[in-house]
């Protein structure tokens, strides 16, 4: 099976260009899921990221904003895995972002309780002349006009534009997510973001219809079940791991992202066959996520840890079969 073949060679080095650029919120969260809860842990879309994708490629060139709030112990940790906070701006007056969410049961639903944009809400990214040349961008959820903001500031376009966008953002901003669409290379949402997005039911129409407007690639994510990567006519389905336990599934889908970009970028191979396979590492790295809260299984894992992870996964859709 092809996709065994190349996930067995999945032991790269990390490859140490200025190639990354991730662009998304740093926050703290306060989280309470049926196994724990937690009052105060970092977070955000670009934390997470830049955790899963320093994996594979450094420096991660970060562009976020946080305030007086956050830790430089947290500084200190991201700066030890190669992400780079030039691009970090620091608001002295003003505390972080800050999302508080209580999950249900079946862990697929929650309750957002709180959501104190702090600092975001002033957030005007600006893209460090450092960083220019990066071929890789990767856009974390937030506001279209300020996703498009950054692809407007670099001088030469990256290789790849990936992006991740939520509903909240077709219901109040459509307009510029449109606008945006046609920017990007890739962009990542679950299979009810899909359908809003789309107006189709069907994943496999929702998928034509949205890379219509756009993008070339799209990811549905479907949590517990797996993920869809459609590309033209070509549909991968990569599964979920069965765990033993999810104990938090917040930032699952960016941890998946960073995995994802972070494969392409160390490759440098943005073939629909090499993103079956990034599509696999991503679904790896969330498998870890979501075993302890917030990033902290991201912090302790190794790369042999990785590599355990994906084996499972390539033994999990590997069969042979014989037709008669």
């Amino acid at each position: 099976m092809q996709v065994k073949q190349k996930l067995c060679r999945l032991q790269p080095k990390i490859t140490l260009l200025m190639s990354l650029i991730v662009v998304g919120s740093m926050a703290y969260d306060a989280i309470e899921t049926p196994f724990g809860k937690t009052d105060w842990i970092v977070g955000g879309a670009a934390t997470y990221v830049a955790y899963a994708a320093s994996n594979f490629v450094r420096p991660i060139n970060q562009v976020s904003i946080v305030g007086y709030d956050f830790a430089k112990e947290e500084m200190d940790e991201l700066k030890k895995r190669g992400v780079n906070l030039e691009g970090v701006e620091i608001v002295k007056d003003k505390k972080s972002f800050f999302w508080s969410g209580k999950y249900h049961m079946d862990m697929n639903t929650r309750d957002t309780l709180v959501t104190d944009l702090n600092v975001l809400g002033d957030f005007k990214p600006v893209v460090p002349d450092s960083y220019q040349g990066s071929e890789f961008l990767m856009l974390g959820n937030l506001a279209p006009a300020v996703q498009i903001s950054v692809i407007r500031q670099m001088k030469q376009r990256p290789r790849l534009i990936a992006m991740d966008t939520m509903n909240f953002w077709m219901d109040i901003a459509l307009p510029e997510l449109k606008e945006l669409l046609v920017m990007v290379d890739v962009l990542t949402v679950n299979d009810s973001e899909a359908r809003q997005l789309s107006g189709e039911h069907s994943l496999v129409k929702a998928a034509r219809a949205i890379m219509k407007m756009g993008p070339r690639f799209l990811i549905i994510k479907k949590g517990e079940h797996g993920a869809l990567l459609f590309h033209e006519d070509q549909v991968f389905v990569a599964p979920a791991l069965p765990l033993e336990e999810v104990f938090d599934p917040t930032g699952a889908g960016d941890t998946f992202a960073g995995g994802f970009i972070g494969h392409l970028a160390h490759t440098k191979d943005i073939s629909f066959e090499n993103m079956k396979t990034a599509v696999i590492v991503g679904s790896a790295m969330a498998s870890f996520c979501v075993e302890k809260f917030g990033p902290t299984r991201l912090k302790e894992i190794t790369r042999a840890d990785i590599d355990a992870r994906i084996r499972q996964f390539v033994d999990l859709v590997n069969f042979d079969i014989k037709l008669v």
